[in-house]
């Protein structure tokens, strides 16, 4: 089973391989994303690289994991990711929110890399996360008690069912404002479009999504 550790042991791996050294203690926790990035971008350090990566671990791990739908293929396309900010990093305008940035490109990267498993019938973006679907609690209403379990694992695979059958712009728009707490704005600039186009699509996917539960 992947883990977080798992994932970062083989960014650092790469991290040292590519630019050698050990981490130092530097204070780099402080300092902003975009800031480590426009560092990095300039002298190649290891230790912004990772930090970078410590940061977003377990959050675009989890994103990409409900996108895919798949564990396996979460942690191929969270490494493309990395390795394509490492690429990509003198593209990157001062400025600019990394955040946003980065979902962009492990976005692209997951849509990439569906496209590629389409061909060879490896993995698809429906089948079933290894997450509790915590958009239930957003379409749905309130948490339930514990006395009441076994509803809320059976509304939990409701939505999961009905999200799996949004298309695609749906349910990216649904994973980034729903899920991963982004603002239309940051949603927005994550997937190309207008907030006004994200908040569209966002009121589409709830009104088809509450026809799904409905039936």
């Amino acid at each position: 089973m992947f883990s977080a550790a798992d994932n970062i042991k083989d960014v650092n791996y790469f991290a040292k391989n590519t630019f050698g050294g050990t981490i130092a203690e530097n204070g780099i926790t402080q300092w902003s994303d975009e800031e480590l990035l426009l560092e990095y971008r300039v002298s190649q350090s290891r230790n912004t690289f990772e930090e970078l990566v410590r940061r977003y671990e377990k959050e675009l791990f989890n994103y990409l994991n409900r996108c895919l739908g798949n564990a396996a293929a979460a942690e191929d396309v969270f490494q493309t990711t990395f390795l394509q900010i490492h690429l990509k990093c003198s593209q990157f305008e001062e400025g600019r929110t990394f955040r946003p940035w980065l979902y962009r490109i492990a976005t692209n990267q997951a849509i990439d890399y569906r496209r590629r498993a389409s061909r060879y019938n490896v993995v698809s973006i429906d089948a079933e996360s290894d997450d509790k679907d915590p958009l239930a609690g957003q379409i749905i209403g309130n948490e339930l008690d514990p006395a009441e379990n076994t509803a809320n694992d059976e509304q939990v695979q409701q939505v999961r069912e009905a999200v799996s059958q949004l298309p695609d712009k749906l349910r990216q728009a649904l994973y980034l404002v729903y899920f991963q707490g982004m603002t239309y704005r940051d949603a927005a600039e994550t997937l190309g479009i207008s907030a006004c186009v994200v908040h569209s699509r966002l009121c589409t996917a709830v009104q088809k999504l509450n026809r799904l539960l409905a039936d």
